[in-house]
């Protein structure tokens, strides 16, 4: 990452005049733009603005029309049953379904011209979740066979380790993602290997958080664990056997070791991360469902010290009548799930979690996005859904540094195809990065070549 020392003086600009000019020499020796936009959105000091993230993935794509982009103008075969509402923004309305969030339009900014090329499930869920279609598998069986490039998550995890004897950098809370019987690729550690893949925790409704059976053996001490673990970090050394020099264990098997006795070593860590140990005020805020809990469970990770969190959608609510839902992904009866489940729950877990963080004086230095691998069509189908819809859908982005309360880009009359400002995933995981102090430099310097641009609109 590039140092730009103690460079305190600002523009209204953001980076500061001298700090603008240090750039511009760096440029002749190799600096590029998407350097110069990542240091303008870390303030123009250096400093990373956001210390971690909480990614809200909206499995399997809401629609902009029936959240963040109503269009109240259009056909009503577009339109869709629900209207719009009175933000405390002047000027912004979003449906009726989000009441709470209406009242916190003041923290949060909207991306309206969010798009990219494919409205599969699993190539969209690769291509949003990594920026690229490199590695991508349809659910259809097609494959892209290049090498599949990190989550932003992974990079994350990678770039940003932890203390020692933390959890692990980057946390899933929910199952890996499928359709059907079909696996979605795109989580994962990618070309930097399985080693970065994500440490999947999961909250039951009813049960509580769900944590690895990580218990010492019988008869093994803590201080027996720690004489094993020296004498394992002895063996790892080069060593002889014959002619050819080996390395006893290798390197990712002594990842998954460290991981072990971490876990170990932090059960009471974990425990504590246990929802039902929060007040029963709060609990309730965020809602007596997994994805409500498992945005609260976000928080205290976070809160911890851990980079990047991620929260896949499922609303599981306690009761036998209610067994889960299949995510966004509702080609029918799209209107009566929306009113009966999925607006409202929506609505109050990411209330509640702006809150919480905002309350606890985390917000400005969290960064919060909930998005999904595309939108749904802004024609409603023939069996009142909407089907899947890549050309133009919606993004919400807080914290972080994030000014709240702005809308960036624009989508058509009939919210088909954005008309102003269109970003790619791979902007907005530019941007997650550039917000962490991830930049070019530092990408490359694990293998990855930058993706995408800065979002600066955010900031």
């Amino acid at each position: 990452m590039l140092n730009l020392g103690m460079i305190r003086g600002r523009t209204c600009g953001g980076a500061s005049r001298r700090a603008f000019l240090r750039v511009g020499t760096l440029g002749a020796l190799g600096l590029t733009l998407g350097d110069y936009l990542a240091l303008r959105a870390l303030g123009g000091d250096g400093a990373p603005p956001a210390r971690a993230v909480i990614m809200l993935w909206l499995w399997g794509g809401p629609s902009h029309l029936d959240t963040f982009d109503m269009k109240p103008d259009a056909p009503v075969e577009y339109r869709g049953p629900f209207d719009s509402i009175a933000t405390t923004v002047p000027g912004l309305r979003i449906c009726e379904l989000l009441p709470g969030l209406a009242r916190r339009a003041d923290r949060f900014a909207l991306l309206r011209g969010m798009h990219h090329e494919s409205n599969d499930h699993g190539i969209a869920g690769t291509i949003a979740l990594t920026g690229t279609i490199a590695g991508a598998v349809g659910l259809g069986g097609a494959e892209n066979n290049q090498a599949m490039r990190p989550s932003t998550g992974a990079i994350v995890g990678r770039l940003r380790q932890g203390k020692p004897g933390s959890l692990p950098p980057y946390i899933i809370l929910g199952n890996p993602l499928h359709q059907g019987l079909k696996r979605v690729v795109g989580e994962g550690g990618g070309s930097l290997g399985s080693t970065y893949d994500p440490f999947r925790l999961e909250y039951e409704p009813g049960v509580g958080l769900k944590l690895p059976d990580v218990t010492l053996p019988d008869g093994v001490s803590a201080a027996r664990l720690g004489a094993r673990w020296d004498l394992l970090q002895g063996l790892d050394q080069p060593a002889r056997n014959g002619d050819a020099a080996v390395t006893v264990p290798p390197e990712r098997l002594k990842r998954h070791y460290e991981l072990a006795r971490n876990l170990i070593a932090s059960g009471q860590s974990l425990a504590a991360l246990d929802a039902a140990r929060e007040p029963r005020r709060l609990r309730e805020a965020y809602g007596a469902h997994r994805f409500g809990q498992s945005c609260l469970i976000a928080r205290r990770l976070v809160e911890s010290g851990i980079p990047f969190v991620q929260v896949n959608w499922s609303t599981h609510v306690e009761g036998p009548e209610d067994a889960g839902d299949g995510g966004w992904d509702m080609h029918d009866r799209y209107f009566q799930i929306m009113q009966d489940r999925h607006g409202w729950m929506f609505d109050r877990a990411l209330s509640a979690l702006l809150d919480d963080l905002h309350d606890r004086g985390l917000l400005d230095t969290t960064l919060v996005v909930a998005v999904g691998e595309f939108g749904r069509t802004p024609k409603i189908n023939d069996r009142a859904g909407r089907d899947h819809w890549n050309n133009c859908y919606s993004a919400l982005v807080a914290g972080g540094g994030v000014q709240g309360g702005r809308v960036i880009g624009a989508s058509d009359r009939r919210g088909e195809h954005p008309r102003d400002r269109p970003v790619t995933p791979a902007d907005l995981g530019t941007t997650i990065l550039a917000r962490l102090g991830i930049d070019t430099t530092a990408l490359t310097g694990v293998g990855l070549t930058p993706m995408g641009s800065v979002i600066e609109d955010l900031f």
